[in-house]
């Protein structure tokens, strides 16, 4: 998770007073660590005239890209003046302000279903290619769906052993259910264990957007790898999005069964999703400030690769929320551009999370 609080119990006026020197050249949270750090490797404990203070920083980082409204070009040349951040409409300073410096974590999560499984054969063949816009020091695992999920293999910044695992997912097959929800609570659940800190959280995400409604009978009838397990809700699935920070992208491979479900828009099949929401792609990437691109199976590996040099050339804002709120509460966020870039560049779309849980 980006998202970090440090406690320091001891820390001398001597030692915070470089606060002042350091705290506009690396973030706030690196800060504290690094003055302990030299504290102690210099063997010294605070005097016993030596006034001490209890710190407490939270810090809070945001991806956002921005995107013009009308092109749909993503303006990628963004100064950190050029953004004002609000949490829960009160407006934070900016502390700290990046561009393709955070490394990634990557969960490649791909749907099991039949319509989806001829299309990465395909997107295996060329999955290297793809895989080489990312860094050097980006990671990523593989992970499949249909009832339940399942880590085909884990965080690696081998790509060797990531198209290897791409491979081996093609050649799965599955007679189950797709729940959504479940497959982005478990890849969201896969980013909180990311071998590098501090990286940005992302899922990207290949499916035919046609989710199984999780009804009892449904679950009961093509959901037998959940065993008699609890099937997670689209809020569960959504929060823990949020909590570990993830971007959720999604490549759509439309299908003859997707035209077909867009067209059959029965009432009871309407009153099914209020009661079972399975799981919407759009909603979560409003919600998390992803986005969603529509493929077809040749142009795949193309529209992978430049979903990776979007997601790699986003801002990374951080900032001090200005207010402490109780354990457990949404605190809203809202990325606004300055005046004088809407002058310049016209109506524009930031995509950024919605928020975070405290």
């Amino acid at each position: 998770m980006l998202n970090a609080e440090c406690l320091v119990d001891v820390i001398p006026t001597s030692v915070l007073s470089l606060v002042v020197i350091m705290r506009n050249v690396i973030p706030a949270v690196l800060v504290f660590a690094v003055l302990m750090l030299t504290y102690r490797s210099l063997g010294q404990n605070p005097g016993p005239n030596e006034p001490v203070y209890r710190v407490n920083v939270r810090v809070e980082v945001v991806d956002a890209q921005v995107i013009h409204k009308k092109t749909k070009r993503v303006i990628r040349s963004l100064k950190r003046e050029d953004f004002q951040v609000y949490e829960d409409n009160v407006a934070q300073e900016i502390t700290s302000f990046s561009q393709d410096e955070t490394p990634l974590s990557v969960v490649l999560l791909f749907d099991l279903t039949d319509s989806v499984r001829p299309v990465l054969k395909s997107l295996a063949d060329g999955a290297l290619q793809a895989l080489q816009h990312l860094k050097p020091e980006d990671e990523v695992a593989v992970m499949t769906y249909a009832a339940s999920a399942r880590l085909i293999e884990g965080f690696t910044t081998d790509r060797e052993l990531t198209v290897a695992a791409v491979a081996r997912a093609s050649r799965m097959k599955s007679d189950e259910a797709a729940f959504f929800n479940e497959g982005i609570f478990q890849a969201a659940a896969q980013l909180s264990r990311s071998k590098i800190p501090a990286s940005r959280s992302v899922i990207i995400w290949l499916t035919d957007d046609v989710p199984n409604i999780p009804t009892e009978e449904i679950r009961m009838h093509y959901g037998r790898s959940l065993h008699g397990g609890d099937l997670h809700t689209e809020q569960e699935a959504m929060r823990q999005a949020l909590q570990t920070d993830t971007v959720v992208c999604t490549l759509i491979k439309r299908s003859d069964i997707s035209e077909m479900e867009d067209s059959r828009g029965s009432s009871s099949k309407v009153v099914e999703r209020m009661l079972y929401p399975p799981g919407d792609v759009y909603k979560y990437a409003q919600a998390t400030g992803g986005e969603v691109v529509e493929s077809s199976g040749k142009k795949l590996q193309i529209k992978l690769a430049e979903l990776i040099d979007d997601l790699r050339q986003r801002y990374t804002l951080s900032y001090h929320p200005s207010a402490r709120k109780p354990a457990g509460r949404f605190c809203a966020i809202k990325i606004k551009l300055s005046p004088a870039v809407l002058k310049s560049y016209g109506r524009m779309v930031v995509a950024a999370k919605k928020g975070y849980y405290r």
